[in-house]
């Protein structure tokens, strides 16, 4: 017991500011200020969103699928989802551009035949084996498609501007990037 009471009482305080001194060594003693601290970490969060936002301004992502032996492709930020072309309803009385529709998400969604809609020659239905769902102005639709080839980042760069038609751009590879607010109008598809 007496070696208990021998013992000195710890300063901590004392044994904090040695901690700091010490790390402020290891650190090349330069200490920052909370102020200075916030300042540098917001600068860096700045020129972090920054180069995202150039990153983003460079490329398009687009999901790309093919239809009628073409490549075409929608904004990825407009795609809902893809799903298959299975349990497709005919609506009688519809236009020819519209294949029918499908449940989707408890919600009936319209199918468009680009096929139609552009003047391609193609196969029959079962050619068609997936749907991408597209959102625009809180409506949506399908596009029917025979293949889903994924997303895709296209350089602003090689974007040029498209022939007649629903579409926005053209890539040097012959991708056409489709223009949806057409493609959600009937006045415009009703003419394909």
């Amino acid at each position: 017991m007496a070696a208990d009471q021998s013992r000195e009482k710890i300063d901590y305080t004392a044994l904090r500011r040695k901690l700091d001194e010490a790390q402020a060594v290891l650190e090349g003693a330069q200490v920052l200020s909370p102020e200075r601290r916030r300042e540098v970490l917001a600068e860096r969060a700045r020129a972090l969103a920054e180069s995202r936002h150039e990153e983003r301004r460079e490329t398009m992502s687009v999901l790309a699928f093919r239809v009628g032996g073409e490549r075409y492709a929608v904004p990825i930020d407009a795609v809902d989802h893809v799903l298959e072309s299975k349990g497709l309803c005919p609506l009688p009385g519809a236009p020819r551009y519209v294949l029918g529709a499908l449940v989707s998400r408890s919600r009936v969604v319209p199918v468009l035949d680009l096929r139609q809609v552009l003047g391609l020659e193609g196969g029959g239905m079962s050619d068609l084996t997936r749907v991408v769902v597209v959102e625009v102005s809180e409506e949506f639709f399908g596009l029917a498609a025979e293949e889903v080839d994924g997303r895709q980042e296209l350089p602003r760069a090689d974007l040029s501007h498209p022939p007649p038609g629903p579409f926005t751009f053209l890539t040097r590879e012959r991708l056409m990037v489709l223009d949806l607010v057409q493609l959600s109008d009937p006045a415009v598809v009703g003419r394909g």
